[in-house]
């Protein structure tokens, strides 16, 4: 959740910094007008509250002198039950404010790009040039219902569209990969953990997907229970609502889970094979640190997703994402796009965000600096969407007659 206090300090400073998110001025001068009206409610509940202490002085000098106390009395009870309702005043203002920041993203960071959408996004760096093929590559689905391995008809027979069934050797691979990713990722210090496909509506506040994208999560019926859309919400909120004793390093988790989204906002797009799913296997990373020492630990959450793709020695591209590409939680956000030829362009297979303090006000995840209690910074990141791996994998390794070699690295793996 937005620092309500730093917002009030800062108003057009963070303001101007939302806008460049793409948040509606219309929302922006409701949350100002709201601040305003609870800055002057304030305001009046204090100087009751400092009416209050200067009767109660007087009420013990009077008493002292012994003067009659029954009009000072009077007037004490009378401004005790001004503020009893003045506090209310406040609190329901209060609430407000806090609803209506639940549904404020995460204002960028100062050095995040500014632009609109994807075009305005800053490429980085490239890694390994695209393979120059002499045929012409095919794309994923055709590939996959040559060889028997992507069976789309029965995905949409056992559920809907946008559900595949795996067969052969890219059921085995797809086993293949989570596993290699996971064991590369303890191998940068990450835990492995495993946790519960399903999340309670707290959970899902705590990360920043409810209030505002309930529309795209698979509720459970006659349940507090929703299918994750990814282990980034899980892994975060193991320490939601705790105080961390001892952060003298950074807490680093990775987890295998599938994904379930209903891409409410998809529209047509990647109608066709295995691109955009409502299920899809990911393994994630996810951070938890003291607030000076995420942005090395960002860094490092690139680089362990990106090694991976080096080692499956598939062409990528960092990418800096503009303001107004960010997701909801994210300050800064670097995603890897891989190189897919039978598509002929990149495209995103991981995204690494720091949240900074924005995940961890909402689900309370503090630590103990000496005798004060701190927020701290979570961070998290795709290491990798397995799925779109399978698929970069296929593009990238096909043969001319249409079969499909296997990385080195995962051939011990089958």
């Amino acid at each position: 959740m937005i620092d309500l206090k730093a917002l009030e300090k800062n108003f057009e400073e963070i303001a101007g910094r939302l806008r460049t998110k793409g948040v509606e001025e219309q929302l922006l001068t409701r949350l100002k007008a709201l601040f305003e009206e609870y800055k002057k409610e304030k305001r009046v509940l204090e100087d009751l509250q400092a009416k209050q202490n200067s009767f109660s002085k007087l009420f013990g000098q009077y008493k002292k002198e012994g003067k009659d106390i029954n009009e000072l009395k009077k007037e004490l009870e009378e401004n005790k039950a001004k503020i009893a309702a003045q506090q209310e005043v406040v609190r329901t203002l209060e609430a407000k404010l806090k609803e209506l920041a639940l549904s404020i993203p995460n204002p960028p960071d100062p050095d995040v790009p500014i632009g609109k959408d994807e075009e305005d996004n800053v490429e980085i760096k490239r890694i390994l040039e695209p393979k120059a093929f002499d045929f012409t590559p095919k794309e994923h689905w055709e590939l996959g219902e040559k060889l028997g391995w992507l069976d789309f008809e029965r995905g949409v027979k056992l559920a809907k569209s946008r559900f595949t069934v795996l067969k052969k050797e890219a059921a085995r691979l797809e086993r293949a990969l989570i596993n290699f990713m996971l064991d590369h990722n303890r191998e940068y210090g990450f835990e492995e953990v495993y946790v519960p496909f399903l999340a309670n509506s707290s959970t899902l506040l705590g990360t920043g997907q409810l209030p505002k994208f309930e529309e795209d999560l698979f509720k459970i019926c006659d349940e507090d229970l929703y299918l994750i859309p990814t282990a980034e919400v899980p892994l975060t909120n193991l320490y939601r609502e705790e105080i961390i004793k001892e952060l003298t390093h950074p807490i680093k988790l990775t987890a295998y889970t599938p994904c379930f989204r209903k891409e409410a906002g998809s529209g047509g797009r990647d109608v066709r094979g295995m691109i955009r799913q409502h299920q899809f296997d990911k393994v994630e990373l996810v951070a938890i640190t003291r607030p000076e020492e995420s942005d090395e630990v960002f860094e490092q959450m690139v680089q362990c997703a990106s090694d991976l793709l080096t080692k499956l020695k598939l062409p990528h591209r960092h990418v800096m994402l503009c303001t107004g590409d960010l997701g909801f939680s994210a300050a800064k956000t670097i995603d890897l796009e891989v190189w897919l030829p039978g598509q002929g362009k990149y495209r995103e297979i991981s995204s690494i965000s720091n949240t900074r303090d924005f995940q961890a006000r909402r689900a309370q995840i503090r630590f103990k600096d000496g005798k004060k209690n701190r927020l701290v910074h979570t961070l998290n990141g795709s290491s990798l969407a397995v799925g779109r791996t399978l698929i970069a994998i296929m593009e990238n390794y096909q043969r001319a007659d249409g079969s499909i070699a296997i990385p080195q690295v995962l051939q011990k793996y089958l």
